[in-house]
């Protein structure tokens, strides 16, 4: 275990102002290590680390693999890769995607808590749909003290609103008082070691599931013995979806490494119906094209009432394809955050 605490921060959409607000609040001397994950493209490089060294007095970087992590610094998570605590080290791969996005919030988060236990400080910022929540969960399960942005001061509440509906949170706290929250905490005595509620089957499968993000080959490992086999399949690969089952909240990993809480699920699943149909609708087109060519064939060769059919079956095929366009013209991706939304509107 670390000889100092470790600080962890997941956020998304409208965290940027924020962690400018805790990195102007931190002192020089703030005795601890943050590492920060938030959600950014992976064909974009992150001037995260340029923006919060700007704006504070503590050192800010993108760590490497095997990289030492050192109190008084402030780490982000570099684009395209999940970043893991190991050993007192850094571990910065390219594993398997979680909850649609790679570096998630999750991965750190249950890395950090299987390494550090009651050494970790767990923060959920602003952020659309529910990252962050399977992690604050391991968090608080292993000892750790939980913290999430007060909803009504967040730019996006879905983040810190679904943490807080699945645990109770140690802390709920506005975005301009978390630096004045962090430097009381990291000076306080650290819970003790035994103050966990993880038992053995907890602890075997949080050590797969970082070991997966680590370096994939979920299958091998074990991934299958997680819980019951479901319907569902991976939008990502395909892949048989396994149900985990972590308090009152269901999480899915399919046994390529691919993860998703239900909301990120249904997220993925509504989008490919639209992918779906856009491809049934090249088909039905090109089935048109088809039958159109041919029938002028036949005309051209004086064969009339083939040539007639030949038309008739491609005006059907126009029609149906009509109706698959209405179709995606129609389809909604869906989430928790947009069904609430909708909700909300009809009362």
């Amino acid at each position: 275990m670390l000889p100092f605490r470790l600080v962890v921060i997941g956020t998304s959409a409208g965290g940027m102002q924020p962690l400018i607000e805790l990195a102007a609040g931190l002192p020089a001397d703030f005795p601890a290590a943050i590492c920060i994950v938030m959600h950014i493209p992976a064909y974009a490089p992150s001037f995260l680390p340029d923006i919060l060294g700007r704006a504070g007095p503590l050192p800010v970087s993108q760590p490497v693999n095997h990289e030492p992590v050192l109190p008084g610094h402030l780490y982000c998570a570099p684009p395209d890769h999940h970043l893991l605590i190991e050993e007192g080290h850094f571990c910065v791969t390219k594993g398997p995607k979680e909850n649609r996005v790679r570096p998630a919030v999750d991965t750190l988060f249950r890395s950090a808590a299987y390494s550090e236990g009651p050494n970790v400080i767990g923060v959920v910022l602003s952020g659309l749909l529910d990252d962050g929540t399977s992690g604050l969960w391991t968090i608080d399960h292993f000892g750790g003290t939980t913290i999430v942005q007060d909803p009504q001061d967040a730019e996006y509440d879905s983040m810190p609103k679904s943490a807080a509906s699945q645990i109770k949170v140690d802390h709920t706290v506005r975005a301009n008082d978390l630096a004045a929250l962090l430097i009381q905490l990291v000076a306080a005595p650290m819970k003790a070691s035994g103050e966990t509620m993880a038992n053995d089957e907890d602890r075997q499968r949080v050590e797969i599931e970082v070991s997966i993000a680590s370096s994939a080959h979920a299958f091998r490992k074990g991934v299958m013995a997680f819980g019951k086999v479901t319907p569902q399949t991976c939008p990502a690969c395909g892949g048989i979806l396994v149900e985990i089952k972590e308090g009152g909240f269901t999480r899915y990993r399919c046994h390529t490494g691919h993860a998703y809480t239900g909301d990120s699920l249904l997220v993925s699943v509504t989008e490919a119906i639209e992918d779906k149909l856009w491809r049934t609708m090249r088909a039905l087109e090109e089935a048109s094209m088809l039958l159109e060519n041919t029938g002028r064939d036949f005309a051209a060769a004086g064969n009339a009432r083939l040539a007639q059919e030949y038309s008739r079956k491609a005006e059907e095929m126009e029609a149906r394809t009509q109706l698959i366009f209405q179709n995606i013209v129609e389809n909604k991706s869906l989430s928790a955050e947009q069904l609430d939304h909708d909700v909300s509107k009809e009362h």
